[in-house]
């Protein structure tokens, strides 16, 4: 074990001592102030922290120091996202019950948080997998389904056919992959639970507005994600329609731009609309065709870039132009059919794909029909002309001449009058799939009887326990289902034989509201506490990945606004958002080696280092150098507890602040903290060196307003620095530049430790003060070197990690100014005195320049014949 090892391992029992178990002794102070509830994204545990889970955890941790330091009432829990895939596949791998991995992990992470001194409450510790956990998880379950949010309906689905389970829209990428195995996702039909996440849709998207500490790319991301288009359903009656099972003879479109109604020249169709599938029927010519653009199961694609049509020998009526040229309808697989009615007018003359797809059909014989023009009549028009200002056209008949805006509200009011349209919103988000064919996950709490249907398990009843098992031997449906003891219950409501529920909920409902179960961890009787959780909540600052953006940030803020109507938690000023300032780290990349014809990916093996160059080994040639996200096919990966081993906490977790701002990607690279390490000797070496000067002078403390220049500066310095790094880390948290001022800072008392016109007591007092505000980062060398001050002074050792923040006090204005004396046109020396001194009988500053003893080698008893005071100046010039 190295020396820093050694403090770390000297520290850390003693810190426990003081906090009762835990790693900070300000935690034994008791608050002064407000609460401050400081969290970060809990882990899956893996069995391993990586260097993201290191930048992320040491952020919080600094953080919530500072924060206790100012006498804040901080709760900084931490837990266990212990649900999920990788759990049951390493479980399947190794034939074990996943509890008994999982359990295991937690065990070895916990250990490792540790090792870099994250100091968590884990009195408050949450984790998903536990009984007395998923018990409320499945009770927030039955209050959704109480108040008509949780529902089972027969639906097509993504299937990922290497998981063997049910993903989300969210978990499926642009490529049509699945977000964790990368396989191609399939789409299937099942029987499954959705949650009514759409019902939201509206609060969700207005209350972005409120989060003024969310970053912007995180909102605008929800924003899209959601997406609300402000609109009106049109409905276009069918001409003449001899559809059988289609009970209608009207097409309903949703459309952002009813002012373009009258340049209509298509309708087109998804191919899972249900006029598709019933004229698939008796069209063999369209069911070759929706074939052609669906997958291997026979499942309809979505091809938004596609081009190609069929036309469905159906036409329908404008229904403001209804005597006018008939509309012909396609099938069509550019468009969504989840997304309004699964029905588009197409717009050639002011829609860009309906542009490409119109003169896709009809070449260059293609006509147009457009309404809306710019106002400056003399701008030649282009088509397609998209900009939603301009006029209406005499194409527009009676709403020629209006405005875009006026034309929109006029023909959609002409339109209701009639029971033709009306004005609505649309979402693009749909509602939350959470059933999965797994095993390790949270059972849905219902019951299926064949007299009753759909029963919920009793609140006595919770939680349905998963059923112990041995091992899981392998993929595929719903192990749950597999399980007869499971499966086969009786009817809470009539007591006859019935069948639980074999799926179990999506990981995202685990992590949804664990935040509000932090804030009363232990209870037994409830979800949780509504006055401690109104008390607590919501979350002040939370910090994770901007990954999250989208699934486990907008679950949570629906889950929590539920939770806020029905009166869970929150007060009459509240709209149950959970999270006040949502903090996104960045991610951190690896310095990465590459073999340059091959592009293959190198080992460290592979290399060889000589000096300031590396090399392929055998070769002499260099490898291309690239920073890039840490992963094992890159072999750029660092592992976290290495680097403590071999620097200590304090310099691996300085390093990691110190490299990047925390939003930005961190390229990390080991061989730059040796710079960190020289700055933390240093620090020791003060306390030694200040600490060797206080047995030997007396630390009499000398009154501010007797400090000579050197201590002015270098008292206002350490204000200067106490201010900015203050701000940084209460408001900025720009923690880069908080290691940067400790260095400065340092250097700057460093300079004048051995000045004897500096007092020891104000040299003392800096470091007291450089020692209490790197105490949130570097708590070890801090703690070390006030033991080493204290024990110089023979002061017993109490813990520098209780002392409350340090304020900044209000700079000296410095009154003293350096004077270059003169002496018949030669200055000889430099006095330094009051800046008063220029104002002054010049008889009196020769009586004070005479008392020093460069006066009196220079002029002594000589006659004066003239004396001038300027500033930085004085002159004396002498007789012969």
């Amino acid at each position: 074990m190295n020396g820093k090892r050694m403090l770390d391992a000297k520290w850390i029992p003693r810190w426990k001592t003081l906090a009762k178990g835990g790693l900070n002794p300000r935690k034994a102070v008791p608050s002064t102030k407000s609460k401050v509830y400081n969290l970060t994204m809990f882990p899956y545990p893996s069995g391993m922290l990586h260097l993201g889970h290191l930048r992320v955890y040491t952020i919080s941790d600094v953080v919530t120091r500072f924060n206790r330091m100012k006498g804040y009432n901080v709760i900084h829990p931490m837990g266990w996202d212990a649900f999920g895939l990788p759990a049951e596949n390493a479980a399947v791998e190794r034939k074990v019950n996943p509890a008994v991995w999982t359990t295991s992990n937690i065990s070895k992470m916990k250990a490792q948080m540790e090792m870099f001194l994250a100091d968590f409450d884990w009195e408050r510790c949450v984790t998903t997998c536990d009984p007395s956990y998923y018990k409320w998880t499945q009770k927030i379950f039955l209050l959704l389904h109480e108040h008509g949010l949780a529902y089972r309906k027969k639906a097509e689905i993504n299937w990922d056919p290497i998981d063997m389970t049910v993903l989300a829209n969210e978990q499926v990428d642009d490529e049509g992959r699945s977000w964790r195995s990368g396989a191609l996702v399939e789409k299937k039909l099942l029987e499954q639970w959705f949650l009514g996440i759409t019902k939201y849709a509206s609060a969700l998207n207005k209350d972005l507005d409120t989060l003024d500490e969310w970053p912007h790319s995180v909102k605008t991301m929800q924003r899209n994600w959601i997406g609300e288009s402000d609109g009106a359903h049109i409905d276009f009656k069918l001409i003449g329609s001899r559809l059988v099972t289609v009970d209608s003879d009207v097409l309903t479109c949703f459309t952002t731009r009813p002012d373009t109604l009258h340049s209509v020249q298509f309708l087109a169709l998804a191919l899972d609309h249900p006029i598709i599938k019933e004229l698939s029927f008796v069209d063999i010519s369209l069911r070759d065709f929706v074939s052609k653009h669906s997958d291997s199961k026979s499942n309809v694609t979505t091809e938004p870039d596609s081009k190609d049509g069929y036309m469905l020998g159906l036409f329908a009526e404008n229904p403001v132009d209804p005597d006018g040229d008939a509309i012909p309808v396609y099938a069509a697989p550019y468009v969504i059919g989840s997304y309004g009615s699964g029905c588009v007018m197409g717009c050639p003359s002011h829609d860009a794909r309906d542009y490409d797809f119109w003169v896709d059909k009809f070449g260059n014989s293609a006509e147009f029909k457009p309404t809306v023009v710019p106002k400056n009549s003399s701008l030649e028009v282009e088509l397609p002309y998209r900009p939603k200002q301009g006029i209406l056209n005499e194409n527009a008949g009676k709403y020629a001449g209006l405005t875009v805006p006026e034309a929109q509200d006029a023909i959609v009011k002409d339109l209701g009058a009639k029971g033709l349209g009306f004005k609505t919103k649309q979402y693009r988000i749909r509602d939350w799939l959470i059933s999965r064919q797994r095993y390790w996950g949270a059972p849905i709490p219902i019951i299926h009887c064949n007299s009753c249907g759909v029963v919920p398990v009793p609140d006595e009843d919770l939680p349905v326990l998963l059923p112990q098992v041995k091992g899981l031997v392998g993929k595929g449906g719903s192990p749950l289902g597999q399980l007869e003891e499971f499966v086969n219950c009786q009817c809470p409501k009539c007591g006859s034989h019935a069948k639980r529920d074999t799926d179990t909920m999506d990981t995202f409902m685990d992590s949804s509201w664990y935040f509000l179960r932090y804030t009363d961890p232990k209870n037994d009787k409830e979800i949780f506490s509504k006055e401690l959780a109104d008390r607590l909540m919501p979350v002040d600052k939370y910090i994770g990945g901007v990954e999250h953006a989208i699934l486990h940030l907008l679950y949570s803020r629906f889950i929590s606004k539920f939770l806020h109507d029905i009166k869970a938690w929150g007060g009459e000023n509240t709209n149950g958002e959970p999270i006040k300032r949502l903090i996104t780290q960045g991610m951190v990349h690896g310095k990465t080696f590459i073999e340059p014809k091959t592009g293959r990916f190198l080992q460290k093996h592979e290399l060889e280092i000589s000096g300031s160059k590396v090399y392929i080994k055998g070769t002499g040639v260099e490898p291309e150098v690239t920073y890039e996200k840490m992963s094992k096919s890159k072999h750029n990966g660092a592992d976290p507890a290495e680097c403590i081993q071999k620097y200590g906490a304090d310099a691996t977790r300085a390093h990691i602040l110190f490299q990047a701002p925390i939003t930005d990607i961190l390229n990390w690279d080991e061989g730059k903290i040796v710079g960190v390490q020289r700055w933390l000797k240093k620090v020791i070496s003060l306390a030694e060196t200040i600490g060797d000067r206080l047995t030997k002078e007396p630390e009499e403390t000398k009154p501010i307003k007797d400090f000579n220049e050197k201590e002015t500066q270098l008292f206002n310095d350490v204000q200067d620095y106490i201010g900015s790094v203050t701000d940084s880390f209460g408001y900025t948290l720009s923690l880069n530049t908080v290691i940067s001022d400790y260095m400065k800072l340092t250097n700057n008392i460093a300079d004048n430790v051995n000045d004897p016109q500096v007092s020891i007591s104000l040299l003392k007092s800096s470091l007291d003060k450089l020692l209490t505000i790197m105490a949130p980062v570097t708590p070890v060398t801090s703690e070390e070197a006030n033991e080493i001050l204290l024990t110089k002074q023979s002061i017993p050792w109490q813990s520098i990690l209780k002392a409350d923040w340090p304020d900044m006090e209000p700079r000296i204005e410095n009154t003293q100014m350096n004077f270059s004396v003169m002496i018949n046109g030669k200055v000889r020396f430099v006095f330094s005195g009051d800046k008063s001194l220029v104002e002054k009988d010049p008889s009196a500053v020769l009586d004070i320049i005479l008392g020093t003893e460069n006066g009196q080698k220079h002029i002594g008893s000589k006659e004066v014949k003239r004396i001038i005071i300027k500033p930085k100046m004085m002159s004396f010039v002498l007789g012969k």
